[in-house]
């Protein structure tokens, strides 16, 4: 086997161990909450021994890291959609790809996983949010934060009340919310007469 060849099917190997891994946590969160699982019974679901699992993971939070960078790989660059004050109707890849990958779903339900998260869904998006609302704005960068962090809890929260009620008609109530919150933003921008960049 060439030295290419053999670089390339090791990482074949290793992108399946750390999926397989991913997907069984996955799997026992749907039995009970992630502060409840182990390595241990990771490894034995896995069929993997500790050492495997050590060799890809540092500990369960991070897989749990990466389980949602993973979630928000696709979605980052269209972050700028998901707080999209300058369109009147927006689409929202983050909670689409959720809706779409059941296996994602789990993460709203769980305290630990639903509130980490959240820290990283307003980490990838901060920057751009807060400087963007500032540059077109009379608001200070706590008032920015602010709301960065209102609008983003209450998309996870109303993400999550829509998967546990099964709804189907998800489109309609996107528009709403939609427009609900460009209206908010825009409020921010009469206060000093300038049009949004």
């Amino acid at each position: 086997m060439k030295k290419q060849e053999k670089k390339y099917s090791a990482d074949r190997r290793t992108r399946y161990t750390r999926k397989v891994i991913r997907d069984t946590l996955l799997a026992a969160m749907q039995q009970k909450p992630f502060s409840k699982i182990t390595v241990t019974e990771i490894c034995k679901q896995s069929d993997i021994n500790r050492g495997t699992f050590y060799l890809h993971y540092y500990d369960l939070d991070d897989v749990l890291d990466d389980i949602i960078g993973e979630i928000l790989q696709d979605t980052t660059h269209v972050m700028d959609q998901v707080l999209c004050p300058a369109k009147t109707r927006c689409t929202y890849p983050f909670c689409q790809k959720v809706r779409e990958n059941r296996e994602f779903q789990i993460l709203f339900f769980d305290d630990i996983a639903s509130a980490r998260l959240l820290e990283k869904l307003c980490e990838v998006s901060k920057e751009n949010f807060i400087t963007g609302l500032m540059r077109n704005s009379l608001l200070s960068f706590e008032e920015a934060e602010a709301i960065l962090y209102f609008q983003m809890n209450a998309c996870l929260a109303i993400n999550k009340q829509m998967l546990k009620n099964g709804c189907q008609d998800w489109g309609k109530i996107q528009k709403s919310i939609d427009q609900f919150i460009k209206s908010g933003l825009e409020s921010f921008l009469i206060r000093d007469g300038r049009q949004l960049k």
